[in-house]
């Protein structure tokens, strides 16, 4: 399975074409993004989607030159544990 990727959103689908994982960072009035939701398929949990998907979104932030915010929860925690994503972080 491969990420399907949006300007503001990176997602993978099953063969049915159903979402059954996504992460959402839409740019936001500041010009900035902010990584605001990450959902994963009961059928996908414990295998690190959303880690897999939180790192697809930083690095697509990263390139693009750009920073974020952080709304989601779940990616609070993954910024935290991955230090080396913190210079896309805004103040």
């Amino acid at each position: 399975m491969e990420f399907k990727k949006e300007i503001d959103r990176i997602y993978l689908q099953n063969e049915g074409d159903q979402v059954i994982a996504e992460v959402l960072f839409p740019i936001g009035s500041d010009g900035l993004h902010n990584i605001t939701h990450t959902v994963v398929d009961s059928s996908l949990q414990g295998q690190g989607m959303a880690g897999k998907l939180v790192k697809a979104a930083a690095e697509a932030i990263r390139a693009e030159g750009s920073k974020t915010h952080l709304t989601c929860s779940y990616a609070v925690k993954w910024f935290e544990k991955h230090p080396e994503y913190s210079d896309i972080l805004a103040d």
